[in-house]
């Protein structure tokens, strides 16, 4: 009977801790606008959300990201929220970006095994970056911007998608833990450094018309 109680009371703490990550995350995007829903509704089962590595820090970013997607999506017009939770969208994103691929993707992308994997992550990084400054070129109150904010939506959650259940599992595969919890304390010094000086830059692509 004491065995089994063992083994049941474990799984909880485990989803616990994922929950207590997943709800830091979504608080931290609630702080820019609290009256905006933050319905990111479920997200991909991933293990490594609420792990004490960078693997658990990039997925809470993430969360953090998909909670500001969707109160972008919850705003009318060109709001106040909307633009102080879109330029927080773009300092998180690109931030993020950056400090991921130097804290991550620069020791993988060394690695023959996972080389195409950091190789299409980063790829994917430049062009959400390029899909960023198009949508702070446009006026935000027009219909046509938030059907090009959807975009960017699918775009990103494929990506952190894709990154969650392939790239991120891969990478974990070849690092050893300390090589993970180095990776994290490295990511947390850039990340801050990179969202300091981080800011809108807006640049039309090239083939957009309207």
């Amino acid at each position: 009977m004491a065995g089994k109680l063992q083994s049941s009371s474990h799984p909880p703490s485990k989803a616990k801790a994922k929950a207590v990550a997943k709800a830091k995350a979504v608080a931290k995007a609630k702080a820019i606008a609290p009256d905006v829903p933050a319905r990111i509704g479920q997200t991909p089962e991933t293990d490594l959300r609420g792990l004490p590595d960078v693997f658990g820090r990039l997925v809470e970013d993430h969360d953090r990201h998909r909670a500001l997607l969707a109160m972008i999506e919850a705003t009318d017009g060109p709001s106040d929220e909307r633009h102080a939770l879109f330029e927080e969208l773009v300092r998180e994103l690109k931030s993020h970006a950056a400090a991921e691929e130097q804290a991550l993707w620069s020791t993988v992308l060394r690695n023959p095994q996972t080389t195409e994997f950091a190789r299409h992550a980063v790829a994917e990084h430049k062009d959400i970056d390029k899909m960023l400054d198009d949508l702070a070129a446009r006026d935000m109150g027009k219909p046509k911007w938030m059907e090009r904010f959807a975009d960017l939506k699918e775009e990103y959650l494929h990506h952190i998608r894709e990154e969650e259940q392939e790239q991120f599992t891969e990478s974990a595969a070849i690092l050893s833990d300390a090589d993970r919890r180095h990776m994290r304390s490295v990511f947390e010094r850039r990340k801050k450094e990179e969202k300091a000086s981080a800011a809108l830059t807006p640049k039309l692509k090239i083939k957009s018309i309207a």
